[in-house]
C-alpha cells in the first residue's frame, strides 16, 4: 500500500499568496488597457476641457456669479422688452383691422354714400372726389358758438400731425379735411370760405340746398335739428352730431372719432390706419 502525500502547511500558504499576486497583477493590467484604449465607443456629453482658474479669487468670483453674467442679463431684458413692444403693436394693429373690416361686413349699417354739393369756392363736389386718399369729414355750422370752433381747431392740429408723419409719406395724397354744413340757409360758399380760413388752409367747406344737405347727413348717419318758426335774420342754433368720420381711399367708412380723443390720440389712430393701408397695398 502506497503512502499518501499530504502537502505541508507552508507549501499551501506559498501557493495561495502566488495566486493572489497573479490575480491582482492581471486586474491591474486590464485596468491599464481600458484606460489607454482609444475612446471611440463611449458617449461624451462635452468636448470642452474643464475650465482652469489662475487664482482662488477668480474661482470664487465665478462661483458667486453662477452660470449667468451681467451681459446675459442685459440681453435677456432687451429681448423681453422687444417682445412686449411687438405684441402691443400687433394687438393695436389687429384691433384697427377689426374696426375697419367690421364696417364693411354684410348687414352692417353703411356710413357714407353718394352726394352732390358745392365747395366754398362754389365748385361742384361729389363723393367721387373723396377717393384716392383718406378723408376726415366733420358736420357743423359756422354760427356755432363753441363746440365747432373747438373741434375745427382739433382738426387743424390733426392735419399738421399727420402731414409730418412717416405714414403720410407712404400715401400718394395727404388727408383731406372736409367740413359739411348743417345750416345751408346761412352757410353760403362765401361764408364758409371766410370761416374755414381761420382754422386751416387745407379745409374744404361743402354746402348746398336743404335737400342736398339733408341727404348727405342721412347717408353719414348724422343727426341735426334746427328750431321751427325761425324768422329771416333771426339767430338760432343747430343741434347736430359731434364726430369726425374717417373714410379710406376707397370711400369706405373706417372709424368715428369722438370728443374724447385728443388731437394727438386721433392723429395716432389715423396714422395707424394709413400704415395698415400702405402695407396691404404694396
Amino acid at each position: 500500500m502506497s503512502k499518501s502525500l499530504i502537502p505541508s502547511q507552508a507549501l499551501l500558504s506559498t501557493f495561495s499568496r502566488s495566486l493572489r499576486t497573479d490575480k491582482s497583477a492581471a486586474f491591474t493590467a486590464q485596468c491599464l488597457r481600458l484606460r489607454l484604449a482609444p475612446n471611440t465607443g463611449r458617449r461624451t456629453f462635452s468636448s470642452s476641457e474643464p475650465r482652469m482658474y489662475n487664482t482662488v479669487e477668480e474661482a470664487r468670483s465665478r462661483y458667486r456669479s453662477g452660470p449667468f453674467s451681467w451681459k446675459a442679463g442685459i440681453l435677456f431684458l432687451c429681448s423681453g422688452a422687444s417682445l412686449i413692444l411687438y405684441f402691443r403693436y400687433e394687438k393695436a394693429r389687429l384691433e384697427r383691422e377689426r374696426v375697419a373690416l367690421a364696417t364693411k361686413g354684410v348687414g352692417k349699417p353703411k356710413v357714407g354714400g353718394p352726394f352732390s354739393l358745392a365747395t366754398h369756392d362754389n365748385i361742384p363736389f361729389t363723393d367721387r372726389d373723396l377717393l384716392g386718399r383718406y378723408t376726415l369729414v366733420y358736420f357743423g355750422f359756422s354760427h356755432c358758438p363753441d363746440i365747432c370752433p373747438e373741434e375745427l381747431d382739433k382738426m387743424a392740429r390733426m392735419i399738421d400731425l399727420i402731414e409730418e408723419s412717416p405714414e403720410r409719406k407712404g400715401m400718394e395724397k395727404g388727408m383731406l379735411p372736409v367740413f359739411i354744413t348743417c345750416d345751408p340757409a346761412r352757410d353760403t360758399p362765401a361764408v364758409l370760405k371766410e370761416y374755414l380760413g381761420e382754422f386751416h388752409k387745407e379745409m374744404v367747406g361743402l354746402t348746398g340746398s336743404w335737400e342736398q344737405v339733408k341727404a348727405v347727413c342721412k347717408a353719414y348717419r348724422v343727426y341735426f335739428s334746427t328750431p321751427e318758426g325761425v324768422k329771416k335774420g333771426e339767430d338760432y342754433l343747430v343741434d347736430h352730431s359731434i364726430y369726425f368720420y374717417l373714410m379710406d381711399p376707397e370711400g369706405d367708412f373706417v372709424e368715428a372719432i369722438g370728443r374724447q380723443h385728443s388731437p394727438e390720440q386721433a392723429a395716432a389712430l389715423i396714422r395707424g390706419h394709413m400704415g395698415d393701408w400702405v402695407r396691404r397695398n404694396r
